[in-house]
């Protein structure tokens, strides 16, 4: 799946995505708590990279974060500009950060590369290591499973991550990884029609 086709495609059902998961009142309180808690023990700028509609950048920002929204589809940018006129947001891809070297606190990457083919996933992870200053902080969120295999996400085809596989991906990055964290959906028991969820918090390293 190429960059131009993913970003079509989300750019073809904004209101969709929005209704559905396009709020943070949509996500897990602990998912919300974790990320708040992150993102507050951030030393220097953030950026939320593939913020989609701005809702994490908005809610960092009320939090005292200083913190910008990266986005490649530009109908989500103009949403989260209409929704969230006090935050920052703009058009950017995460293999190519509008970000000096070694300029940067932390980074979120909240599902921003589920769509990223395995044998892509190096350059975004090697582009966060370059903005990010030694001692910065990465925050990934993405599907997990036993496998890593393509899925038929409800946009567009996304792929599952062992933990751990991709853990050894951000490590090799240049990294220094904190904690790893799966769980399922409230409310869905582990099996084959669930889709547990992961979260890495990396470091970046001297």
């Amino acid at each position: 799946m190429t960059f131009d086709a993913v970003r079509a495609a989300y750019g073809s059902r904004v209101a969709e995505y929005v209704e559905a998961v396009g709020e943070v009142e949509h996500v897990p309180d602990d998912d919300r708590r974790r990320i708040l808690e992150w993102a507050t023990g951030v030393t220097g700028p953030v950026l939320d990279v593939g913020s989609g509609p701005g809702q994490w950048t908005d809610l960092l920002r009320r939090a005292g974060v200083d913190i910008e929204g990266v986005e490649p589809v530009p109908e989500f940018v103009a949403q989260a500009r209409r929704l969230y006129p006090d935050s920052r947001y703009h058009e950017g891809r995460a293999e190519r950060l509008d970000a000096p070297d070694a300029s940067l606190g932390g980074i979120l990457a909240w599902y921003s590369l589920i769509h990223t083919d395995p044998e892509a996933i190096d350059p975004p992870l090697a582009e966060f290591a370059r903005a990010l200053a030694p001692g910065g902080s990465l925050l990934v969120g993405f599907f997990t499973g036993a496998r890593l295999e393509p899925f038929e996400h409800a946009v567009v085809t996304a792929y599952y991550w062992p933990a751990k596989q991709l853990a050894g991906r951000i490590e090799s990055a240049g990294f220094t990884i904190d904690a790893v964290h799966v769980r399922f959906d409230p409310g869905v028991a582990p099996g084959p029609g669930s889709r547990p969820q992961a979260i890495v918090v990396a470091t970046r390293t001297a």
